[in-house]
């Protein structure tokens, strides 16, 4: 054929997968396994058959649609046909649309979703609830009341015999009942009646008549307002569930109502995390799909109700004893949760469709819960400070502090709170999702293999580290040879804050982020490309993928941009409140769980501040969910600081920008670091200008995008 005979472009011979949730990403040749695929890109499926299509474990879920996130689009003819063996298996197993990794080739670009229970490797997700001294006054209690029986006299309905024995026993009045739970009203009395006697010993109801007739049942109150679940005879058991929503993970804490403890905590990946990584991107994502915004709102709907089935099964209860749940999350995730278009949050004003506090029933959301099940949700600050920095608030309680305090959640977008008890003030920081892996060349989630701390010795450059899933540390000169579970598969977030930290205080990069050509000629492990420098923290033996794991210029700049957003944050919050100065620091959300705090210092993240004053404190979110769930008082109160803490947009702040350029350098271009002293190297005495003339030179970006 000539040229324009028609002839179609030859299939590329390289193909990119994704892999969700781990956020792995790579090129692999065009006609390889699935199963081999994955492992190529560092992420192991579970395969006890070897890849012979008989033990279904290496199921996975092929994405469809257009996900500009990675730069592909992903459909399920994207992986060949499904051939006679899988499809023998599949008669007999119910795959529910998923395919067996390893009787599949790759044949185009493809998001996959590996479950959980297909993950060899499982993700590390912090999810355990910190002990607090909480005042348990729930919003749901049960009380035990006996019923009068109808008689051919008395013309009352059953529920205003009800309403009259709960008003005289429990001086409980203007009760409403919600419709679902009124049909269980009367089989309930009837499963009582023959109860004589009040059941545990207890003694019967002080001015109850005809005691051998009466019906005994247990009433469950929302509120002291509404009746939302009637059992018959005694019956001690209510539940709730908090919830943070997080926009990466989504922990969940079943707690006993009547004592206040933690019965059960799971967590699990944010399953929209397939749909963007980041917030701006989900918002991209329900802006450029027709039914963007309903897949999101799908999405965590599935992922609540599994996470409840699961914590209720292991606590040895049911959905229906679930009667209560507080939810919170930020400004996207708290709008995709109520099925909400968020793409008011994607620009200027910024603004929400409601900030006010909400109270909701479950099956309105879709929650598989009790029938009558109420729902609250935590009231937002602002277009960018959520519910969930509500909770952190409550949790960690700045407003009552005599001392200043800077309470930091981590996350693609840092929540910020300054304050004590004369003033508090909240901003959310554009950080990215540099800190949790991602934008970095070997970046990755917390998962087994996963590089979670890192030193490097100042004179040879060799570095030491620790796998998550291995006990020992790793030294690449030493360890040639390490068993399987050791490989490391790439870098998590602290992993990567400790790697950067480490290289200034090596002197392999310089203050202001550069590579110095110099640290090439101490260690073949600093390597240059040109005038672009890498560092080489695993050789090809301690990695599964057989190539080695190196942090490069480009993974140095991307911490920067984050760490400089953060730092510029918070610092115009020290502004707006007066003060040069904070008394602790609280690094809240699970990623703050495992940053260092000196290389967080040296790093440039937070501000100078005496060391044993800055503390890690888990998932603060969920621990203020909780506290709202076990006392009522806290809901209104936090409706209160949501009216009093003072919102400072950064996004428009005039002097964002010189703040962000400042922080830049490591650990700031001029703010002081007393704490840190012997600790950095000497400030430079560089005139300031050639260090931004240096800056403009390397290409550094604007900050990052807010939402």
């Amino acid at each position: 054929m000539g040229e324009s005979g028609g002839m179609t472009d030859p299939a590329p011979t390289q193909c990119t997968i994704a892999l969700m949730p781990s956020g792995r990403r790579g090129h692999v040749p065009r006609g390889t396994n699935l199963l081999d695929a994955a492992r190529m890109l560092g992420v192991d499926l579970e395969s006890i058959c070897g890849g012979r299509q008989t033990c279904g474990k290496c199921q996975i879920v092929v994405e469809e649609g257009q996900f500009l996130k990675h730069g592909i689009t992903s459909t399920a003819d994207h992986l060949s046909p499904i051939d006679e063996r899988e499809a023998a298996y599949r008669q007999s197993h119910d795959l529910d649309g998923r395919r067996l990794a390893c009787a599949a080739e790759v044949q185009g670009d493809l998001l996959i979703t590996v479950p959980e229970e297909s993950q060899a490797r499982k993700q590390i997700i912090a999810k355990a609830a910190t002990d607090r001294v909480i005042d348990v006054q729930p919003a749901v209690r049960q009380v035990y009341v006996e019923c009068e029986p109808a008689t051919m006299e008395d013309t009352r309905g059953d529920w205003e015999r009800l309403q009259d024995a709960l008003k005289e026993q429990w001086n409980l009045m203007d009760l409403s009942i919600d419709p679902k739970i009124l049909p269980a009203l009367q089989p309930a009395l009837r499963d009582a009646r023959s109860t004589i006697t009040r059941p545990g010993g207890l003694p019967p109801v002080v001015g109850s008549q005809n005691l051998e007739s009466s019906r005994g049942v247990t009433i469950s109150l929302w509120q002291d307002t509404e009746v939302l679940r009637i059992q018959p005879g005694y019956s001690e058991g209510v539940y709730g569930l908090a919830v943070d929503i997080g926009s990466t993970t989504v922990v969940a804490h079943l707690c006993d109502l009547r004592t206040g403890a933690v019965l059960v905590s799971e967590a699990m990946m944010n399953p929209q995390v397939r749909y963007g990584e980041d917030l701006m991107s989900r918002v991209s994502y329900g802006m450029l799909e027709p039914q963007g915004v309903a897949r999101l709102h799908r999405s965590i709907i599935r992922a609540l109700n599994e996470l409840a089935e699961k914590a209720a099964a292991r606590a040895g209860i049911t959905m229906d004893d679930i009667l209560d749940a507080v939810l919170v999350g930020n400004p996207v995730m708290h709008h995709l949760l109520l099925g909400i278009d968020p793409i008011e949050l994607g620009g200027a004003p910024f603004a929400l469709a409601t900030k006010a506090p909400l109270d909701l029933k479950a099956r309105d959301l879709g929650l598989g819960l009790g029938a009558a099940a109420r729902i609250h949700i935590l009231p937002c600050v602002a277009g960018h400070v959520g519910a969930d920095n509500m909770a952190v608030q409550l949790a960690e309680a700045p407003h009552q502090q005599d001392g200043m305090m800077l309470v930091i959640d981590v996350g693609t977008n840092a929540e910020i709170v300054l304050g004590n008890r004369q003033q508090v003030l909240c901003a959310s920081s554009p950080t990215g999702p540099a800190f949790e892996g991602a934008q970095i060349t070997h970046g990755q989630r917390a998962a087994p293999g996963a590089i979670e701390r890192v030193r490097i010795d100042p004179g040879t450059l060799e570095p030491r580290f620790k796998v998550i899933g291995y006990e020992d540390w790793i030294e690449p000169r030493l360890s040639p040879s390490l068993p399987d579970h050791a490989r490391t598969t790439g870098i998590c977030g602290s992993g990567i804050i400790e790697v950067v930290a480490e290289m200034f205080l090596a002197g392999i990069i310089d203050a202001d982020g550069r590579f110095a050509e110099s640290s090439a000629r101490r260690s073949s492990r600093v390597r240059f490309k040109g005038r672009t420098g890498e560092y080489v923290l695993a050789d090809a033996e301690q990695t599964a993928t057989g190539h080695p794991i190196v942090v490069t210029q480009n993974d140095v700049r991307a911490i920067q941009l984050a760490k400089a957003a953060l730092y510029a944050g918070a610092k115009l919050l020290m502004a707006h409140h007066g003060t040069a100065r904070v008394d602790r620091i609280v690094l809240a959300g699970a990623f703050g769980s495992y940053i260092s705090p000196v290389h967080a210092m040296i790093l440039g993240m937070i501000p100078d501040c005496d060391l044993s004053k800055v503390t890690a404190v888990g998932n603060a979110a969920g621990d203020g969910a909780r506290i709202a769930l076990l006392n009522r008082e806290q809901r209104i109160e936090a409706a209160r600081l949501a009216r009093w803490v003072i919102h400072v947009q950064t996004a428009v702040a005039a002097n964002f920008q010189n703040e962000f350029v400042a922080a830049l350098a490591l650990p700031h271009a001029s703010d002081p670091f007393p704490n840190l002293e012997g600790v950095i190297p000497a400030r430079s005495a560089e005139p300031q200008p050639r260090r931004s003339q240096r800056r403009r030179q390397d290409g550094v970006p604007n900050p990052p995008p807010t939402v």
